[in-house]
């Protein structure tokens, strides 16, 4: 996506006398991201032995972290906590929170 802004530096300006109009100038250019959407034997490694020792872990911080697609990430969590390996904390729209699987928490009385 490129935005187009006005250039307002000395250069894109005319003179006092302003004859010219002012220059438009390419904005920055957000670069795209290559995530991959599977998973290779690398990735995979790196999923089931780092993961579980993440203390916050969501959909974004897969992405960011391992550089997979987001659906893949969903698919990855549900997985590790189906077998036990992470814990769901919070559900709230798409928005997953998960944390690492810690011995469960029994109330004294």
């Amino acid at each position: 996506m490129v935005r187009f802004t006005m250039d307002t530096t000395a250069a894109g300006k005319s003179s006092a006398g302003s004859k010219g109009k002012k220059k438009w100038s390419k904005g920055k250019v957000q670069d795209k991201a290559n995530n991959s959407v599977i998973f290779n034997a690398d990735t995979l490694a790196k999923l089931e032995k780092e993961v579980p020792t993440y203390k916050l872990i969501t959909p974004s911080v897969l992405v960011d972290r391992l550089r997979i697609n987001a659906s893949l990430a969903r698919r990855a969590l549900r997985e590790l906590e189906a077998r036990g390996s992470i814990r769901l904390v919070s559900l709230h729209n798409s928005q997953l929170i998960y944390t690492r699987a810690t011995a469960p928490v029994t109330a004294e009385a």
